[in-house]
């Protein structure tokens, strides 16, 4: 650091180390534009606390989830004096929790608990793969987050109701699955009709951005509340219906369990192998057909009760 200067300068050594980058990353981000070129004094480079602020930016905005073409562009923004407090507001609203739950820890020894004193390594291991379950390392005991302590309680119960934990796990993938597809469905809707007009700039502008970040608060709740209220409408309207059948005195319908062997086009046979491989073929397409068969018996049964009413 030069005793000379006011403002402190650094070596690129000390650069690398302040900022928690590498002396190579630092050249790369000069190289893409994403930092400014150093001060040449004699025959050294001399950086100051402008590129160090820069590369904390930078490790910010990639800890969000942004790459490095998106940052150069949120950076040059910046540069140009149109402003980050907006996108960077914006950018920790739609990032941060999106429920009042709090997470909680476990020990192994009350998970075993819980789930009947019978240790299962195999369910444990699915759900950390799940996310269900985070391990706490450098720990004495075995410990772990839970991020839904709900979510836990849920298979808890259904776990004391005789439903096996591989059921329990297998459900939990599909509902996801189905969620994940709700919630994507909520984000293009809202876009679409709410946040297009805040977002026709690439960046947005400051004040546009934080305008986006004031509706995302408003916004967040909905969601959810829409799912909860639809699920329940659901549930009120197919219980019943669901009940109805295995209360009926009439023996259910039996098929031969042999297997039929059914002639399919052979574009169709290729896509599905290019998707799951030539041994998947015959799974993947019975499971097709099961979950088609399982939507269209709802949406019948559907229809029956609105044509009653």
């Amino acid at each position: 650091m030069s005793e000379q200067s006011a403002q402190p300068e650094y070596r690129i050594e000390d650069l690398a180390h302040l900022s928690g980058a590498t002396v190579r990353t630092i050249r790369a981000y000069q190289d893409r534009g994403l930092l400014p070129r150093p001060e040449r004094r004699g025959r050294s480079n001399v950086y100051g606390d402008a590129h160090l602020a820069r590369l904390r930016q930078i490790a910010d905005l990639l800890d969000r989830g942004y790459t490095l073409a998106s940052i150069k562009e949120l950076l040059e923004a910046w540069d140009t004096g149109r402003g980050l407090g907006g996108v960077l507001g914006l950018v920790a609203e739609v990032n941060g929790p999106w429920t009042d739950e709090e997470a909680a820890r476990i020990s192994r020894a009350e998970l075993d608990a819980r789930f009947g004193g019978t240790p299962d390594e195999d369910a444990v291991r699915e759900a950390v793969e799940l996310g269900v379950l985070e391990p706490l390392p450098d720990r004495d005991t075995e410990e772990y987050l839970v991020p839904s302590p709900q979510e836990l309680s849920v298979a808890v119960e259904l776990y004391a109701a005789g439903v096996p934990l591989s059921a329990i796990t297998g459900h939990l993938r599909e509902l996801r699955d189905q969620v994940e597809h709700i919630a994507s469905r909520f984000l293009e809707f809202t876009t679409e009709h709410v946040f297009a007009r805040y977002l026709e700039h690439r960046p947005p502008t400051d004040a546009d951005a934080a305008e986006a970040a004031t509706m995302v608060r408003r916004l967040r709740p909905l969601a959810q509340q829409t799912v909860d209220a639809e699920l329940a409408r659901a549930m009120q309207l197919l219980a019943p219906q669901h009940l109805q059948f295995h209360l009926s005195t009439e023996a259910p319908h039996t098929q031969s369990e042999e297997p039929r062997t059914v002639a399919l086009p052979s574009g169709t046979i290729r896509a599905v192998q290019n998707l799951v491989g030539p041994e998947g073929v015959a799974a993947f397409i019975a499971a097709a057909t099961e979950r088609e068969i399982h939507k269209r018996t709802l949406d019948t049964l559907a229809s029956n009760h609105q044509q009653v009413n």
